[in-house]
């Protein structure tokens, strides 16, 4: 990034011609619209779940493994169908909720990279993406079993 004192007149001319004619970000609809869509994606997974407990016998606690297998299977579907793309689209960051977004990024990869055949086009590219959030989320698992473990060795918690 180029210093403002640095600049010549002519750059600094530029600089402020570019300002002035870049497009201005909605900040607050953006949060809104996200908010809106992260939530309503949040409160279909509820009534998922509440589906589970009251027609298959699931309690509160082993109710959220079926939720979330649901919420994937939900979420490739719509990727799949080009449904969850135009929702995103229009929401941002809101489709970004972790599961329904990762299974949406997965998805998208295997989607965009069948074309190169099911082993290194969808298999490679599809974990190209997943690897790391499977490597960092692996390795915070360790870390904070390993805290934990030694907070209640030394008798805390």
């Amino acid at each position: 990034m180029i210093k403002s004192k640095s600049l010549n007149l002519e750059q600094q001319k530029y600089k402020n011609f570019a300002q002035q004619r870049e497009p201005k970000r909605p900040v607050v609809t953006n949060c809104i619209k996200a908010f809106i869509v992260g939530g309503s994606i949040c409160a279909f997974g509820q009534l998922i779940q509440y589906f589970y407990i009251n027609n298959f016998g699931y309690t509160e606690k082993n109710a959220g493994d079926p939720t979330a297998a649901t919420l994937i299977i939900i979420s490739v579907l719509l990727t799949g169908l080009g449904v969850y793309d135009t929702i995103a689209q229009w929401a941002g960051a809101g489709t970004a909720v972790p599961i329904t977004g990762f299974a949406n990024t997965i998805s998208s990869a295997a989607i965009e990279h069948r074309s190169e055949g099911y082993v290194l086009g969808v298999g490679g590219n599809m974990f190209k993406v997943a690897g790391p959030v499977i490597v960092f989320g692996t390795f915070s698992a360790f870390a904070v079993a390993v805290i934990k473990m030694l907070i209640n060795y030394l008798g805390g918690m």
